[in-house]
Parts: C-alpha cells; sequence; structure tokens
C-alpha cells in the first residue's frame, strides 16, 4: 500500500519524531502486529500478520498530526493504539509496512471539573489511574470494563466501549462530553463541552466506535458521578430456567428499575464463577447510589424477581465476593497463557445483542449449532450482562481443546468457525453480531450483514473522512474486495 520504502517510512518518523519514540525492535514489531483476537498465536509467539515497519509513541496532538500527514501523503496503513487489549483484531496490522500509533504517553489529565461534573484527559490515560484518582475524591467515572487495568481513554472511546455497571450508567458514549481528534489530513477538530445540543447531528458519534478507521482520537471529556460504595447492595439467585432468567430482567427494566449490575449467567458459565451454583442458572444485582434510591431499587428488584418460578436466593455475601475480582489485567493474562500452554485448552468470547422477544432464540440456537459443529469443544455457554428496556446482550463463553493444529491454524479449525456461527444465528433473528467489543478485522466480513441498507452511511463517512485509506485498514470494512460485497477505494 504504501509508495515508500519500509527504510524511508523510518527515516521519515524519526525526522519527525525523533529516534527515541520511533521503535523498530523486531520483538516489539511481532508483539505490536496483532492482538488477543489471535490469543493461541500470541501464546506460541507465532506471528502470521504483517510485521509493521515501526511502532511510533506520540506525545502530543501536534505529533499526532504530523505523523498522520506524513501517513497519508505516502499512503501508510497507520493502526491507532492505546492500551493495546483489543481482543477483535483490531490492532492488527493487516497490511505490509503499516505503522502502530501509540498515544500512550498522552497520559495527562488535564481538567478535573468537579462543579460541572466532569474530567478531561489525553487519549493514553489508563482508566484504572483515572478512577483511582476519582475514588480519592469521592467520583468515579462509572465505567469499569473487565479490561480496566489495561484500558486507556482513546481506545474505550474508539471501540464504543461498556462497563460492567452499563445498566445504571450507561455506555461510553452515554458518558461521553467532548473530544478532541485529529483526521488523516492533519485537520484537527474539537466538538465542545456542553450537556446537549441540537445543532444538526450529533457528531461525537462519528467519532465513537470508529475504531482507529476514520481518526485518531487526542483528548476525551466524561462525565464523573459521586461515588458511594458503602451504600451498594447485591442481590444474587439460583434460576433453574434461563428463559425465566431473561425474563427477570426483562421485567426489571421494563418497570423502570436501574441496578448498576444486571447479569444473567447459564449452568455452564456459572459453573466456571460460582462454586455455588449447583448446577442452576444463576442472576444477580447490585444497586448503588443514594442510600435511599439503592435500598429501593434493590427491594422492588428482589420482589419481581421472587414473582417468577423456580428461583432461590442466595447469600448476598456471595454476590458481594464475586464483585470484587471482577477485572483482567496483566497478571490474569500471563496466568491464562501458562495455562494454555501446559493443557492446549484456550478459553474466548463472542457477544452480541437482540431484542427481549429473540435473545434467548439466539443463545439457544448458538449453543446448539457450535456444539454440534465444531470439534473438541470444551465448555460452551455465557451470560448477559449488559440490559435496556429494549433487550440485552449475550456474552457467550466457550472453551475447546486444541487438537491436531499448529498454532497458526487454530483460528480458522476453531475461532473463526465459532464466531461465524454465533454471527450467523444473530443475524438470522434479528440482533446484532457486536455489543461492546467493536468488529475488528475478526467481524468485518459480516459488515454488509450487520449494516443492510445503511452500509451506504459507513461507506461514505469512511471514504469522506479518510480518502486514501490509511486508517486501520481491514478494521470496520475487509480489505480484500470481492464480487459479492464490492468496497474498494
Amino acid at each position: 500500500m504504501s509508495i515508500i520504502t519500509r527504510q524511508k517510512i523510518v527515516e521519515g518518523l524519526v525526522e519527525i519524531l525523533g529516534k527515541d519514540q520511533v521503535i523498530t525492535d523486531e520483538t516489539v514489531l511481532k508483539e505490536s502486529s496483532l492482538d488477543r483476537y489471535r490469543k493461541f498465536e500470541q501464546v506460541h509467539e507465532v506471528y502470521t500478520q504483517p510485521i509493521p515497519a515501526a511502532v511510533i509513541y506520540v506525545k502530543s496532538t501536534e505529533e499526532v498530526k504530523k505523523v498522520l500527514v506524513f501517513a497519508n501523503e505516502n499512503r501508510i496503513n497507520v493502526v491507532p493504539r492505546t492500551g493495546h487489549s483489543a481482543i477483535e483484531g483490531g490492532l492488527e496490522t493487516a497490511l505490509e509496512n503499516s505503522i502502530v500509533v501509540d498515544g500512550s504517553l498522552m497520559n495527562k489529565v488535564i481538567k478535573l471539573d468537579t462543579y460541572n461534573m466532569q474530567v478531561t484527559c489525553q487519549c493514553g490515560v489508563p482508566l484504572q489511574s483515572l478512577d483511582d484518582m476519582l475514588w480519592e475524591k469521592g467520583y468515579t467515572t462509572g465505567h469499569s470494563p473487565q479490561s480496566k487495568p489495561l484500558a486507556q481513554m482513546g481506545g474505550l472511546v474508539a471501540t464504543r466501549s461498556i462497563g460492567q455497571f452499563s445498566t445504571l450508567y450507561g455506555g461510553i458514549e452515554d458518558m461521553i462530553v467532548g473530544l478532541e481528534v485529529v483526521f488523516p489530513n492533519g485537520e484537527v477538530c474539537r466538538i465542545k463541552n456542553v450537556p446537549r445540543r441540537a445543532a444538526g447531528p450529533d457528531i461525537r458519534h462519528i467519532v465513537l466506535g470508529n475504531e482507529g478507521a476514520l481518526c485518531y482520537i487526542t483528548e476525551v471529556t466524561v462525565k464523573i458521578f459521586k461515588y458511594r460504595p458503602e451504600n451498594n447492595i447485591f442481590l444474587g439467585y439460583q434460576i433453574d430456567d434461563m428463559k425465566n432468567g431473561f425474563e427477570a430482567l426483562r421485567k426489571v427494566m421494563i418497570e423502570g428499575y436501574k441496578p448498576s449490575i444486571a447479569r444473567l449467567y447459564d449452568v455452564s458459565d456459572a459453573a466456571l464463577n460460582f462454586d455455588w451454583s449447583n448446577g442452576k442458572n444463576v442472576l444477580m444485582f447490585m444497586a448503588e447510589g443514594p442510600k435511599e434510591i439503592a435500598k429501593a431499587t434493590a427491594d422492588g428488584i428482589d420482589k419481581l424477581v421472587n414473582e417468577l418460578p423456580g428461583v432461590t436466593a442466595v447469600d448476598t455475601k456471595l454476590i458481594e465476593k464475586w464483585f470484587g475480582r471482577l477485572n483482567w489485567g496483566s497478571e490474569q493474562i500471563a496466568r491464562e497463557k501458562e495455562e494454555i500452554l501446559a493443557t492446549d485448552n484456550i478459553g474466548i468470547t463472542t457477544e452480541i445483542s437482540g431484542c427481549w422477544d429473540c435473545i434467548y432464540d439466539i443463545y439457544e440456537a448458538a449453543c446448539k449449532r457450535v456444539l454440534e459443529e465444531v470439534p473438541d469443544m470444551t465448555m460452551m455457554g455465557g451470560h448477559s450482562s449488559h440490559s435496556y428496556i429494549n433487550g440485552t446482550n449475550m456474552y457467550f463463553v466457550y472453551y475447546y481443546n486444541i487438537v491436531d493444529c499448529k498454532p497458526e491454524e487454530e483460528i480458522t479449525k476453531y475461532h473463526n468457525a465459532i464466531n461465524r456461527i454465533i454471527c450467523e444465528e444473530a443475524i438470522k433473528r434479528g440482533g446484532s453480531i457486536v455489543h461492546h467489543h467493536g468488529l475488528g478485522k475478526a467481524r468485518a466480513h459480516m459488515v454488509w450483514q450487520e449494516y443492510g441498507s445503511s452500509f451506504y452511511m459507513l461507506d461514505t463517512l469512511k471514504k469522506a473522512f479518510d480518502p486514501n485509506g490509511i486508517m486501520n485498514m481491514g478494521t470496520l470494512i475487509p480489505v480484500k474486495n470481492d464480487v459479492e460485497n464490492p468496497w474498494m477505494f
């Protein structure tokens, strides 16, 4: 794709940034060629994707602008990155001589505004560090994805992230106030911080979820909330029937309750997470906020759930114990790597969403097909963890033994096959193929089925903002053109 050589790319970047910010170490380049979608390749240190020409560390919006202009003029594929916690191939360098532009050194909290209840920070600010600082002052972002110990603010916005307390606080799209971004032609755009406006379309949504395929996010302003963990109330239940579990979530949502956590685990996933599940599905909630609101929320939910058949309450301390080990950081990833190498058994996830009238059917059909069609499965199940008045998500969790295949063959034999089945069943029944991890490159080949006639809008955005096709190619929209799904620059 690039119109200059690999050597010239590196020389040009060094001229812009200096040698210290341009990394060409072979090990770093290989590790930066993929993300955790190719987990089995990663743990075996097998790298099948094109190795980038360089990984560069930017320190300011002005540096981002200069790098993007250079890349745009020379047709160099740019993969934006901050926390490096992506798991859907969005950080893969799909084209030769790509550059990875890492914003993790842009890690300053610019302004904490407790009067207007918002905080502004650069793209590389770690979410965990931000919340730790806020907690000390009695505030929180309300955002807590499982990747919280690793994730950084720019990537959370770029992937349209959601956190485990979303039923109360919403997804990142509900928290975002304003943004600063750089487009590939060097245009720097700032979306101002206001609570709401009706001056045309909400242009924040051009940036939210763009996965680095349209622009580079340099600055983020999000809302903050009062932090009152002392008022948290936990509820937990064993429930005989998964369908009734979905109905419990539906009733809670349509009656207007706003727990911060509302989760339903099927029997298989519950067995992985709770040694007290005893072969049952598990339903749980957490209510938080002002003491009076938390109590009213918990009381109302408990009454609704107990009206359903096959429900048994469990000791709330069991849920509180689970709450204390929600997130995954580098230690858990290292331990998982050791387990995979020792056992050749691997666990991966795929998340989708659907309205209340189809979500159980998607869940049931996908689980059935995967167990019938994919060999060597050792577990297939999942949980619902983000609910709305009109539906919920399903976070499929699956494990399989890797038998008679090389590390680079695993992705085709197992992971892609499972992903495809789940996405097919979601599309067939009117759901979405992705709820919060992003399309990445892993599910980009189904973008036409996901978008339908509205693909015209995404296609037009890509061609308007990135006419030379340099921004994270292969993410959102596949690189390869074919007869059935024609798309190309």
